[in-house]
């Protein structure tokens, strides 16, 4: 895969280590000149000195023959140029940070997939792991539902119980799905015969989000976290 990587800052310096490590093709636009030179002596991809929201740069990475541009500098007036130039060069895959989501919809009318501040997004997931330290993973979708990761505690009214005995008994409320159980080193996938173990480390579906009767079906831990969380 050809790969332009606009900036090679906090973000793109990573993804740079990454796409090179997997056998792509990568050029790198940064406007730093020092910048360009560390990324040029350091990875195995052509790296350019110029303004990324030039047609003319574009031109010289190669845009008419990407498959992907990836946008990461610091200003969004960047990305989004980049985004519509790179459209124009009718690059099939089109990525971009966005750093202010008043800006979310400018970026999703240029046809880019979009990724929301990444600073935000790990300061964010970083409250959550002290608000919700049973949790070790999650995405949030529409609204406020959310896919998490939650291990089962012993002591939880789950443990022990088939899926749909858990439904029918009204321990799953409807708007919660149990999505996929990792067990013994492997993914079980579940059916209503399905027992959930202490152990288990569980994939859940909320349209709720983090609920605290949702979290207290698999587990007691959090009633504690969150009970401390309103002194941060």
């Amino acid at each position: 895969m050809y790969v332009i990587v606009v900036g090679a800052g906090d973000i793109g310096w990573p993804l740079v280590d990454m796409a090179t490590g997997a056998g792509h093709e990568v050029v790198v636009v940064d406007a730093d000149e020092q910048t360009a030179s560390e990324v040029a002596r350091e990875f195995d991809c052509l790296a350019i000195n110029d303004d990324a929201t030039e047609a003319d740069t574009l031109e010289e990475a190669g845009a008419r023959r990407a498959d992907a541009i990836i946008s990461t500098a610091e200003s969004d007036a960047t990305n989004i140029m980049v985004m519509l130039l790179a459209e124009e060069y009718d690059v099939p895959s089109r990525v971009s940070v966005v750093h202010n989501t008043d800006h979310m919809s400018l970026f999703r009318r240029s046809g880019a997939n979009v990724v929301e501040n990444p600073q935000k997004l790990i300061s964010e997931h970083l409250f959550r792991a002290v608000q919700r330290p049973s949790v070790s993973d999650w995405m949030h979708l529409a609204d406020d539902a959310e896919v998490f990761e939650v291990r089962v505690d012993e002591e939880a009214p789950i443990a022990g119980r088939r899926l749909s005995e858990a439904d029918e008994s009204g321990l799953l409320a409807p708007d919660v799905l149990v999505v996929a159980i990792e067990r013994d080193g492997g993914v079980v996938t579940p059916k209503g015969g399905t027992t959930i173990r202490a152990g288990d480390s569980v994939a859940v579906f909320s349209e709720r989000g983090f609920a605290d009767d949702v979290l207290e079906t698999f587990g007691a831990e959090d009633q504690i976290a969150t009970g401390h969380a309103g002194l941060l």
